[in-house]
């Protein structure tokens, strides 16, 4: 391997270590399936590889990754819909409450935003894939209810009653209590 190949191979690792958490931390939270997030992570990476010469020193460089992960996740969730439900029925190590899971922060307030085995991130991959995904990107994304539409294309109706159940089931599983609950 010359000399520029290698340094081209270290830089981008560099970029990969930089921002693999972020990319497999989003894809969790679309997906819900740490498995699923893997694979997309590694779609995501192989796009980053051939385009590397563009986006390997931009500023826009994580954006630009988060744009095409999630992307890549709608992509899967639509095209992969079917085989995801009955596969996420079979019951797996996925489907363990929050109190089973094993280790990681137990206050979802002092979990950071990349950390995917936060209680907030656990509790998200419980949500079916319709409430799931906009409350990800409305909250994490901070795309307006008309965007999540079209992106998903739903109507904004949906968008907000997906989003509300979605609050609500969050908030029982994460224990809030009902008279907080109420006074929402």
């Amino acid at each position: 391997m010359t000399d520029a190949r290698a340094r081209d191979a270290m830089r981008f690792e560099a970029f990969l270590l930089e921002y693999q958490d972020m990319v497999y931390a989003t894809a969790v939270r679309l997906l819900g399936s740490p498995a699923e997030a893997e694979d997309v992570a590694q779609t995501v990476f192989l796009k980053a590889f051939e385009r590397f010469d563009q986006i390997g020193t931009s500023p826009t460089a994580a954006g630009w990754l988060k744009t095409v992960t999630t992307n890549a996740c709608l992509n899967h969730l639509s095209r992969y819909r079917n085989r995801w439900r009955f596969f996420s029925e079979l019951g797996t190590a996925d489907t363990l409450t929050v109190e089973q899971r094993p280790s990681g922060p137990q206050d979802p307030r002092t979990s950071g935003p990349q950390d995917p085995n936060s209680v907030l991130d656990l509790a998200l991959r419980r949500l079916p894939p319709h409430q799931r995904v906009p409350i990800v990107l409305f909250h994490f994304d901070d795309l307006s209810y008309q965007q999540i539409a079209e992106r998903l294309g739903v109507s904004v109706g949906k968008v907000k009653t997906d989003i509300h159940r979605g609050r609500e089931t969050l908030r029982a599983a994460l224990g809030a209590p009902a008279r907080e609950r109420r006074a929402r």
